[in-house]
């Protein structure tokens, strides 16, 4: 049975290569195409497709209210497909937080071209979405308005900034940038130091980073060479960089690094996952959220066999089970929690000192 793709974009010309491109793999159909939500959404309702294709700049109503509107009432797994300039990669970003669950970027420049070249990114982006299970909210936040002073916050001071001797390390993928937004926001400002790979294409996760910090207690930021990681302080690794960490002194720093990508990605949880079992023994904390394959699995179960504390995140509340699936089927996990059980998760860890 064919995946049925409806696309919604402005542009006659995006949708007809679209058309053209969907309708010569044998596994895609067309369900369907608008110019604009408005005249998509009776059309959604009476013939509900497997994926959304949308566009976000579009007359009448952008495709960031609609995708909000949408996984609210009944949600659809959505692939963004945008011009990303800096303002269309800041909405697209909003869009993966409101629910999509992948963006292909398209130029302003030589479209047509554009498309017929990347139908093979396009295609497999679709397929993948036509595996998600989107879950529905309600009041998906906005990008906040930056903090008072966030500018200038200080880490915590003195001994208890440099009591950092168990730190947690995440990784996630399709579906995590919203699964982190539930974990983090749900954290005290003086939590343990925070480590993060989540599959996020180059200049995104640095938006990713600034969105999450006006969001959160704790203080958020993309990781750079040589960041200390202390309490109170969250790292994301860059998009398109592998990042370790490495301990000295009794604290632990961020490697930023180039390299191929592991796993089929750049950055990989593999890669910090196993630099993690390689120098904190048992004093980590793992966690393995929603994404699809089984990136960071391995180094996992390196991790759990080392003694660290590990975690995954349960099927019903993940977009995509894959990652915690295959950490789980390795033996990896010590224990299956619901997204929303996390953050506590994470307290009592720190708690037991």
């Amino acid at each position: 049975m064919s995946i049925k793709v409806f696309v919604i974009d402005d542009s006659a010309v995006v949708r007809q290569t679209l058309a053209h491109l969907l309708q010569g793999d044998a596994e895609i159909s067309l369900a369907g195409s608008a110019p604009n939500p408005l005249i998509a959404a009776p059309l959604l309702r009476k013939n509900r497709p497997d994926v959304l294709l949308l566009d976000i700049e579009m007359p009448g109503m952008d495709g960031l209210t609609f995708l909000r509107q949408q996984m609210a009432e009944a949600p659809i797994p959505t692939v963004i497909c945008s011009t990303l300039t800096t303002e269309g990669s800041r909405m697209a970003l909003e869009a993966l937080a409101a629910g999509a669950v992948g963006v292909v970027a398209k130029p302003r420049l030589g479209l047509k071209q554009f498309l017929e070249d990347s139908r093979r990114e396009l295609v497999t982006a679709l397929k993948s979405a036509a595996r998600t299970h989107p879950h529905a909210r309600r009041s998906p936040a906005a990008a906040p308005a930056a903090k008072p002073g966030s500018a200038a916050r200080p880490t915590l001071p003195g001994l208890h900034a440099l009591s950092v001797n168990k730190p947690v390390v995440i990784g996630s993928s399709t579906g995590g940038t919203q699964a982190l937004e539930l974990v983090l926001t749900a954290l005290p400002a003086d939590s343990p130091g925070i480590a993060i790979v989540q599959h996020m294409p180059e200049k995104f996760t640095a938006m990713y980073a600034q969105r999450m910090d006006g969001l959160c207690a704790m203080n958020v930021r993309e990781a750079r060479d040589g960041d200390r990681l202390e309490r109170g302080v969250v790292l994301i690794a860059p998009g398109g960089r592998h990042m370790q960490l490495r301990k000295a002194g009794g604290q632990y720093f961020a490697v930023v690094i180039d390299g191929p990508p592991v796993n089929r990605h750049k950055p990989s949880v593999e890669v910090l996952f196993r630099s993690v079992a390689d120098c904190a023994g048992s004093d980590v904390l793992a966690i393995m959220l929603t994404g699809m394959g089984d990136d960071g699995a391995r180094a996992m179960k390196q991790l759990h066999d080392g003694g660290a504390r590990t975690l995954a995140q349960d099927e019903a509340s993940c977009v995509v089970f894959g990652m915690p699936k295959e950490a789980i089927k390795l033996g990896a996990v010590d224990q299956v929690l619901p997204l929303d059980r996390m953050a506590s998760a994470i307290q009592q860890f720190d708690a037991r000192g």
